[in-house]
């Protein structure tokens, strides 16, 4: 079945907004192998809204629409639905009652605005909303289906979880082929080299697919295989894992969808083994990254942030000389500073960066993007040189990453130097 998700509020069309609610649709609709063949965005008005309507309607066989429930003016896609599907608005007393409910338990009065918004197209099987006042919509008309739910993304999350996806299931019935996903993260090696160095992709997939999915933190590979059963499915997609981490395994942090800080947190935890961080030119990100997680009190010891010369000194105890002679971006200074970390707090680990973030504190000799990172135990002090790019913000999450990325490397025993 084809399906087209529509996104409804100016918000998004003008960009004030992020689209996740379509990237979220279009994985859960994938998963269950209805071909998603578009997503359109569209503002709050009513117009355009409709003929968006009718497109969809007219080459899809299922329309997810998300946004524009609320209670206020510009809030108009239940108009629209009515308008297009030629229905009224009734009272849904079960929608009513949950409106009522959730006023009650936060001590708010119910308002008139607000019990309308229990008012449902007649056409329409009310979804109803654990998270919020607005109800969803399942409508089916001529052999269609048309889904509509608010825009707020954990109460459209909640509703595609326990209505929409067991509904579509249904309406599926029993799939000829299972299709079945898996994704290997990676981080550290470009693109075009992660793909180099996996060779011979036909012979590698045999008649599986594999989808390379870059960004700022790494590339993500997405294995997709079509197989007659579940057992059959996962067999193949663990076979082309192995193949897969037999060319570049060192680089694979995780095949769950699991954050780098996660699985570096859990190595952490396993192996008993405590941390301490100092950082610069990141400004606090590794330690939040790492405090992110639960249970990080196990092995975070604490997280200095010493971003000027004098504090690197005061309280990382770098020798002023090797600042003067050196810099304080260099890789001198950032073996001491994860030394430093590691003495000062009695922890097993010393971690710690030093760069120039940018646009401003760059040399000809030390560009902005330019970045050391420190890594020191009981038997060694080691660091090493890395050079990103020109975005400040991107400069700093890269530098996250590829911190954590040596402290997995280090903990799994990986060479550094790979």
């Amino acid at each position: 079945m084809n399906a087209h998700i529509v996104t409804i509020g100016d918000e998004i069309l003008i960009g004030q907004t992020l689209n996740t609610n379509a990237a979220y649709i279009g994985e859960q609709l994938v998963n269950i192998q209805v071909n998603v063949k578009k997503t359109s965005v569209v503002g709050d008005n009513e117009e355009a809204i409709i003929k968006e309507f009718k497109q969809c309607m007219d080459e899809n066989d299922i329309v997810v629409v998300t946004g524009g429930l609320g209670p206020t003016h510009d809030d108009v896609t239940r108009k629209c639905v009515v308008n297009f599907f030629h229905t009224v608005l009734v009272m849904n007393n079960e929608v009513l009652e949950d409106i009522k409910a959730r006023f009650k338990k936060s001590g708010r009065e119910l308002t008139v605005t607000n019990q309308d918004q229990a008012l449902v197209p007649k056409i329409a099987k009310p979804i109803r909303n654990s998270l919020g006042t607005a109800p969803g919509m399942w409508i089916e008309k001529d052999g269609k289906i048309f889904v509509v739910m608010p825009g707020v993304p954990y109460e459209m999350k909640a509703m595609m979880e326990s209505f929409v996806i067991p509904n579509l299931k249904d309406k599926l019935g029993e799939l000829e082929l299972l299709e079945k996903r898996d994704t290997l993260l990676t981080t550290g090696i470009p693109e075009s080299v992660l793909y180099e160095k996996l060779g011979n992709l036909d012979d590698l997939l045999e008649g599986a697919k594999l989808a390379f999915l870059p960004s700022q933190f790494g590339v993500k590979l997405r294995i997709t295989v079509r197989e007659k059963d579940e057992e059959t499915a996962a067999n193949r997609i663990s076979a082309i894992e192995q193949k897969i981490r037999s060319k570049v395994g060192r680089f694979i942090y995780s095949s769950q969808d699991e954050s780098l800080e996660q699985v570096v947190a859990r190595l952490l935890i396993d192996r008993g083994i405590s941390l301490a961080v100092a950082e610069s030119c990141t400004g606090g990100l590794i330690s939040n990254l790492l405090t992110n997680v639960s249970g990080s009190s196990k092995f975070y010891e604490r997280g200095i942030i010493s971003y000027s010369n004098a504090s690197k000194v005061e309280i990382l105890r770098v020798n002023e000389d090797t600042i003067t002679q050196y810099g304080a971006v260099s890789i001198e200074v950032a073996r001491q500073m994860a030394e430093g970390a590691k003495s000062t707090s009695g922890t097993d680990l010393g971690l710690a960066v030093t760069g120039i973030m940018g646009p401003t504190g760059a040399s000809v000799d030390k560009p902005v993007g330019l970045v050391y990172i420190g890594l020191c135990d009981d038997k060694v002090c080691t660091a090493k040189k890395f050079i990103f790019g020109d975005d400040r913000i991107i400069n700093k999450q890269r530098t996250a990453q590829t911190a954590l990325d040596m402290l997995r490397k280090y903990l799994l025993g990986i060479s550094l130097d790979d």
